[in-house]
């Protein structure tokens, strides 16, 4: 990855933002508000990302795009969500579509469809259906083998972009019987079908995301010539599953960018405000809430940037560290938007009175992320599949995975290889195998610090029984019961500390280290109630959100291009 390249796609990115959030631009507040309002398409911001070339990084190099980082495009894609979610999920949705063609790593087939992106064509993906939910594999849309190619029948539902997509990326029931080995994926360009052969569904009206193209696709005797197969024939629920990890990993780029709105919202509205005769912003009830919500975003922001370098250092343990990145941040942020909702008390709902009811929008939009490509349910679910192989793994960390650690904190990522991504991991988690080690290190780091050796005391022996929990569960048929999800919970924020112990063996200077031991004591917090975060540590944490103008960060503006 060039550091430098990255860096200034952001800024120029950032700086088309700035500018085009001035009144009359297409990211103009007043304006998006008015969108939202009559639940009308961003056309012209979403344009705008085109003539700036955002859709490019959704292409890799490999296929005539400017995608060698996926850090790069959560970077990029949290830069859109922070001025406007409902535009980041409208834009941003070609990438999600597109992305199961990267993993087939068919060239031809690859290489064609960056051109008709870099040409500015919208991509859709459509696995679910009326009635099925999340089980795709329960999907009904036929497609049957014929002397000119394949017959695609039935419909999908509620698909992001179905209308204003131009080649929709389609699963398909190819066997009778279905299984795993009974679905195809097809590429279908609507302009080489006749009108009659397919039919756009209604706009669904939604809570949130009010202006986004949520609606659906049906196709009625629509053939697709041969070349249209993405990867082999049988190959579509697996190469869904491998682009789902890819998925489930970049959405955390939407609850990030949601939570430095909400933070940015609150911050403004507590130095503003006054009550008793001095700014709220100097209320220590108003900081110390500000400062844990500002924690959940530092937290969030950690594991996501972990988990978007796992796709290039250790794409086959992609299974687990998705899921939790799925399941984990959207939840975290859900948190983190509860907490400034209450220090925005009414003007958190009402409209036309702080900044053109952007909180309320926002809050709105964002309940739909924890949604998208698996539910929260639905991550934690494959976990507790994977629980005894975790479990065992648990401490097992040999030098290779001494040395992915170190990769996984390195500036130079190695190119992506979809071919290592795994349906399930080899040897477990690096990460949370490695935890006792981490923990030596970082003892050995703060060693006069009290406070810190407190809480790795309580981390070390709560991790521990969470993987010694994984290690006896035992499958069941059907859907597993609810101990196995707050389990499942459990590990996630397991997951979360390893993160930051990494991290604080790795990343110089006050300031992370700072905010990674607050990051760490509101994991142990959460893991064991009756240790709460010390105050004076949240006291320490909110400066940096309230006496600065940039979006809070956990590395600081002079280190973004080392994890990003």
């Amino acid at each position: 990855m060039n550091t430098d390249t990255v860096g200034s796609a952001s800024r120029t990115l950032e700086d088309a933002l700035d500018l085009w959030s001035g009144d009359g631009g297409p990211f103009s507040p007043a304006l998006l508000a008015g969108l939202d309002t009559a639940s009308a398409f961003p056309a012209d911001a979403c344009r705008a990302l085109d003539q700036v070339g955002l859709a490019d990084h959704y292409v890799p190099v490999r296929h005539g795009g400017k995608l060698d980082s996926f850090p790069e495009v959560v970077a990029l894609m949290r830069s859109v969500a922070r001025r406007d979610l409902t535009v980041a999920i409208a834009h941003g949705k070609t990438f999600l579509g597109a992305v199961s063609v990267w993993v087939a790593g068919a060239p031809e087939t690859a290489e064609w469809l960056g051109r008709q992106i870099g040409e500015g064509a919208a991509v859709c993906w459509g696995l679910t259906e009326r009635g099925h939910g999340s089980d795709v594999l329960a999907g009904e849309l036929t497609g049957v083998r014929g002397a000119e190619g394949w017959r695609l029948d039935g419909e999908k539902w509620l698909i992001n972009n179905a209308t204003r997509s131009r080649v929709a990326c389609v699963l398909a029931r190819t066997s009778p019987d279905g299984g795993a080995r009974g679905f195809t994926l097809f590429l279908v360009d609507k302009r080489q079908l006749p009108a009659d052969r397919y039919r756009h569904q209604d706009k669904i009206r939604t809570l949130g995301i009010r202006g986004a193209d949520i609606s659906g696709l049906s196709l009625h005797g629509a053939v697709v010539p041969p070349t249209a197969v993405v990867g082999e024939p049988g190959q579509g629920g697996e190469i869904v599953l491998k682009a789902l990890q890819l998925t489930r990993t970049a959405c955390a780029a939407l609850s990030l960018g949601a939570a430095d709105h909400a933070l940015a919202l609150a911050r403004r509205f507590v130095l503003e405000r006054t009550l008793y005769g001095r700014p709220l912003a100097d209320l220590p009830l108003v900081r110390d809430t500000l400062a844990r919500a500002a924690t959940r975003l530092f937290l969030a922001e950690a594991v996501t940037a972990v988990a978007t370098r796992a796709i290039h250092v250790i794409p086959q343990e992609m299974s687990v560290v998705s899921a939790v990145c799925k399941a984990y941040v959207p939840t975290l942020v859900d948190e983190l938007i509860t907490q400034v909702g209450e220090l925005l008390g009414a003007r958190g709902y009402l409209t036309e009175v702080f900044e053109h009811g952007a909180f309320a929008k926002l809050e709105r939009d964002h309940r739909i992320v924890p949604i998208f490509d698996g539910t929260t349910a639905v991550n934690r679910q494959a976990l507790i599949a994977q629980f005894v192989r975790l479990g065992r793994s648990y401490g097992k960390a040999d030098r290779a995975a001494a040395q992915r650690l170190a990769d996984l904190v390195s500036t130079k990522l190695p190119e992506f290889a979809p071919e290592r991504l795994r349906l399930a991991p080899p040897a477990g988690c690096t990460l949370t195998q490695a935890v006792p080690e981490l923990l030596r290190q970082v003892r050995g780091l703060y060693k006069d610090d009290e406070g810190l050796t407190s809480v790795l005391d309580e981390f070390q022996a709560v991790c521990a029984d969470v993987h010694a929990a994984a290690a006896a569960h035992r499958p069941q048929r059907g859907m597993p019961g609810t101990d196995s999800f707050w389990l499942a919970e459990r590990f996630e924020w397991c997951f979360a500390g390893a993160v930051c112990l990494m991290l604080l063996t790795h990343l110089p200077g006050d300031r992370p280290q700072l905010l990674l031991r607050a990051c760490l004591e509101l994991v142990v917090e959460n893991l064991v109630p009756s240790q709460p975060g010390r105050h004076e540590t949240f006291t320490a944490v909110a400066p940096y959100v309230l006496d600065t103008t940039d979006p809070p960060t956990l590395f600081g503006r002079d280190q973004e291009t080392t994890l990003w």
